[in-house]
């Protein structure tokens, strides 16, 4: 049943609202407490790493749901891969909703991204270290926060409402972070128990560790290797270079091919998306990013557009030999690893298509290519015009005491395409705990603790709202 499309007048008291306030503030060492034990588990969710670590942290991530004693429910689940294997194991809860109240489904992912050398580390990546206002760990905020988030507010919610009618539902997956490649079969599995009239992901970020955002578009993917080969067995340089191209040359002159000289991507049928952006400085993404003295930025157009609205194409690894193990030799083959960030608008597969077909017409020499590892995600753009989206500003507004801005990610997160494919009705809210200077994926990830305090009492806020929307009978 979907609640009315306008809020009740004074929906949510005053004194409702001082009391989450409160309760929020009162948890929040609670919340780093559980935020810490959920960090010190390495649930890395890639092939290589120990799956026990993901089920462990499945199990506790339950464990906090279970605890907060509102659920009909928790289970942990695992379902099939599209290859036949075995996924890693997501959490779900659901409470059903009463009087006719809204349902809402919290998303967010208890796996993480592999920490790298540890000593890129300024400390041990699974052993959460507070420096100044940033808690430091691998998954800190990609995504453990968000998992906190949602048991941190439906913490406070439940203190401080006293008729809990709303229907909610969790959806912890465990593999978001290898390309949740069984996220299409839990969702098929479990569709009735994850229904909902809105969804909450907390995974993304906010413009500043003041200034919230609501994610309104993400950028979509096309990953795959490419194996570039020229020779049927390795020769001697000496001998044979000057005359024989090696792969390693190939590869080299074939990659540079993705971009024009300033930078822009310079493949043939990738798309922008035709949007307003909010101006951005140079200084700012120089600091952000981390840009070294005398380098300069790459595209064309306004920064965040680049970002938000344009493709993008990243070599992210090369396989070669090494400069410890490099010998006088041509290389037959060299296989790279490609990131392509796709613009709103234009399909994954076509994205795809544009790529492989402007690496076979530019390979050099003949080259041979041979792509594989194929994995794409659609982009999104989220309806901005509903009453959840009304909702979700005015407890941002309240939580941080700030206008919050409606932003595009350069990002990916393709499952949200396949929440809204699966329920069409609902209405979609990207949500997240990271700020610029969060370092997701790399080295020195951390947490804002003001900005976990602010997104706690945010999703709080929500979610008293939707519990406060009348009947829609």
């Amino acid at each position: 049943m979907t609640p009315d499309a306008s809020p009740a007048p004074d929906a949510l008291a005053a004194a409702q609202r001082e009391a989450l306030r409160a309760l929020v503030q009162q948890g929040l060492p609670q919340a780093i407490a559980e935020l810490s034990e959920l960090v010190r588990i390495p649930s890395v969710s890639w092939d290589g790493f120990d799956p026990a670590h993901v089920q462990q942290s499945a199990e506790r991530t339950a464990a906090l749901l279970t605890e907060l004693g509102v659920f009909d429910e928790v289970r942990v689940d695992r379902a099939p891969t599209p290859d036949g294997a075995l996924g890693q194991p997501a959490v779900l809860a659901r409470r059903a909703a009463r009087a006719g109240r809204p349902t809402v489904l919290l998303y967010a992912h208890h796996d993480v991204q592999p920490p790298g050398n540890d000593s890129d580390w300024s400390s041990p990546p699974f052993e959460p270290t507070l420096r100044g206002d940033r808690l430091y760990a691998r998954g800190v905020a990609d995504d453990k926060a968000g998992v906190i988030a949602h048991v941190a507010a439906i913490r406070a919610l439940a203190s401080a409402v006293d008729d809990l009618d709303l229907g909610i539902a969790v959806f912890i997956e465990g593999e978001e972070e290898f390309g949740s490649r069984s996220f299409g079969a839990l969702l098929e599995r479990h569709r009735a128990w994850l229904a909902a009239d809105v969804i909450v992901v907390a995974d993304s970020d906010n413009w500043s560790t003041t200034t919230p955002s609501l994610t309104v578009g993400l950028r979509g993917n096309a990953t795959f290797t490419l194996t570039v080969s020229t020779l049927a067995h390795a020769s001697h340089s000496g001998m044979l270079g000057g005359a024989v191209p090696d792969a390693m040359l190939a590869a080299i002159r074939l990659l540079s091919t993705l971009h024009d000289a300033d930078g822009s991507v310079a493949v043939e049928g990738l798309t922008s998306h035709d949007q307003a952006v909010p101006g951005m400085t140079e200084e700012r993404l120089r600091d952000e990013a981390g840009l070294l003295e005398g380098v300069t930025p790459i595209g064309r157009g306004e920064l965040l557009h680049r970002l938000w609205a344009q493709p993008a194409i990243t070599v992210t690894g090369i396989d070669a030999p090494s400069v410890q193990n490099a010998s006088n030799t041509l290389a037959p083959s060299v296989r790279v690893k490609i990131s392509v960030r796709i613009a709103p608008g234009q399909r994954a597969a076509d994205a795809f298509a544009a790529v492989e077909r402007h690496l076979r017409q530019h390979a050099p020499f003949g080259a041979h290519l041979e792509f594989g590892a194929i994995d794409l995600g659609e982009p999104f753009l989220v309806d901005a015009g509903g009453w959840a989206v009304d909702d979700a500003l005015a407890s941002m507004r309240e939580a941080w005491a700030e206008e919050p801005m409606r932003v595009g990610v350069g990002g990916s997160i393709p499952f949200i395409a396949q929440l809204a494919e699966v329920f069409p009705e609902a209405q979609v809210l990207v949500t997240g705990v990271e700020d610029p200077h969060t370092r997701a994926h790399s080295p020195d990830e951390s947490l804002h603790l003001g900005v976990l305090q602010r997104a706690i009492l945010t999703e709080a806020l929500l979610l008293a709202r939707l519990n406060a929307r009348p009947d829609a009978g």
